[in-house]
């Protein structure tokens, strides 16, 4: 009988960095178990540098079967801790998704506690709503996001020298522990402030970071102050905000403060209301965003009228090199309301229009984006751009639904439309379906 060759277990003599990182492309739950693989598996998921848990799951498998749902959210952070100090090697990456209130807060700050002490972690993911926590200095934190908690700075902090990437979505905290954070974050680049709010006052936000390349800010409903200062990197920015018609009047000006302090920017959004802020004020034309390549703007339908217009008008005028344009779109249900807006921009879009210099010479890309294919809330814009961008190439009109009804209605207005530039396309793309229609406007 011809001897068989025994199988050799290379995997097991695999080096220990090789073995970690593949266990870092399991769950906890599978990673802890290939323990029972082979002596030489038995702990190496205690190097794993990244962990990622979410109280949805259960880690380590254990089932929790408690009827208190308190008791049950603290004792699932307990086993957070008790997963986190099995832990040989640093912990670089941490990102933990906690829904739910623990009956005993201190058990969270324990555990934040506990990732202190292990050091090294770089990046800091921690969606805690309704939960209060001390942050602690991370020495070493280079991305750090935190969702739906209310933050508290200690009295000694000392700022994330190394941190580059700051998100804070629904947060609550301070001006005075704001202001600390971002005054003492001098590396950042990539800045989020979305719908955050102050414990005591409206939020105060006072931006001054040398190095920083992308911003977002998305307005809460009480606002006191925003200001971008000394940011000359800044590339792209986003601003976005929906509030009642009061709250945009007395905003208005620091909008416009904004727009204009930030020229530097080459990609720019501009969501929900800013637009309509902007028309709430006396706009100035000798403004211009020279760097500007891309430009992203909401615009509700059922608010158009001559001074929206106008501050779209002004924003066009500002950009002389503005080479991409998305324009979305959302109308409401007041049917009438539509074809009163629709009347009105006609009368002020359909026509030839001079002094910008983008549609001259720069803009060769158009993106209207809508819900609903829908030719009364948008064949206007589409005419004005197929009439006066020169270098236009490709205007796309994206939509949900409604193309089955609406696109033999839309092809017929468009071969009705005057087309400036000889090489426009138009495609109409189903965001559902993916399907793509292309009609060359000059054949």
């Amino acid at each position: 009988m011809a001897e068989v060759e025994a199988e050799v277990d290379r995997i097991s003599f695999l080096p220990l960095d090789v073995k970690v990182a593949i266990l870092s492309r399991l769950s906890i739950n599978d990673a802890v178990r290939t323990s029972a693989l082979s002596p030489s598996w038995r702990h190496i998921w205690t190097h794993l540098p990244c962990l990622r848990l979410s109280s949805g799951d259960d880690p380590l498998g254990y089932p929790l079967d408690d009827d208190d749902d308190d008791t049950v959210h603290s004792r699932w952070i307990q086993r957070v801790h008790s997963l986190v100090s099995s832990l040989r090697g640093p912990l670089t990456s941490f990102h933990l998704s906690f829904f739910g209130a623990p009956d005993d807060q201190s058990v969270l700050q324990s555990l934040l506690d506990l990732l202190l002490q292990k050091g090294g972690v770089q990046t800091l993911h921690l969606e805690f709503p309704e939960s209060q926590i001390l942050l602690p200095w991370f020495h070493s934190l280079q991305v750090l996001r935190l969702d739906g908690c209310h933050v508290v700075l200690p009295t000694d902090f000392q700022g994330f020298h190394l941190l580059e990437t700051l998100v804070l979505f629904f947060v609550q905290i301070s001006n005075e522990d704001l202001d600390l954070l971002l005054r003492t974050s001098n590396k950042l680049t990539h800045l989020g402030i979305l719908n955050c709010h102050a414990s005591r006052n409206p939020l105060s936000v006072n931006i001054s970071l040398p190095l920083l390349r992308h911003l977002d800010f998305d307005f809460p409903q009480f606002i006191g102050k925003l200001s971008v200062v000394s940011s000359p990197c800044l590339e792209r920015a986003g601003f976005c905000f929906q509030l009642a018609n009061s709250n945009l009047q007395n905003l208005a000006p620091m909008m416009l403060r904004l727009v204009t302090s930030i020229a530097m920017v080459s990609s720019l959004k501009l969501e929900f209301d800013v637009l309509k802020c902007l028309s709430l004020v006396i706009l100035p034309f000798n403004f211009t965003i020279p760097r500007l390549r891309f430009l992203r703007f909401y615009l509700n339908v059922d608010t158009m009228d001559k001074r929206v217009c106008d501050a779209f008008f002004w924003l066009l005028r500002t950009m002389p090199f503005l080479e991409e344009l998305v324009v979305n779109l959302h109308r409401g249900d007041d049917y009438d309301q539509v074809d009163r807006v629709a009347i009105l921009m006609r009368e002020l879009l359909v026509k030839k229009h001079d002094g910008f210099a983008c549609l001259e010479r720069t803009i060769t890309v158009v993106r209207i984006n809508m819900f609903t294919l829908d030719v009364i809330a948008s064949i206007a814009w589409i005419q004005f751009f197929l009439l006066n961008a020169k270098r236009l190439k490709l205007l796309r009109i994206g939509y949900f639904r409604g193309g089955d009804l609406f696109m033999p209605s839309f092809i017929e207005e468009l071969h009705k439309a005057e087309v400036t530039s000889p090489d426009a396309k138009v495609m109409f793309f189903n965001c559902v379906t993916h399907q793509t229609t292309n009609l060359c406007m000059n054949d």
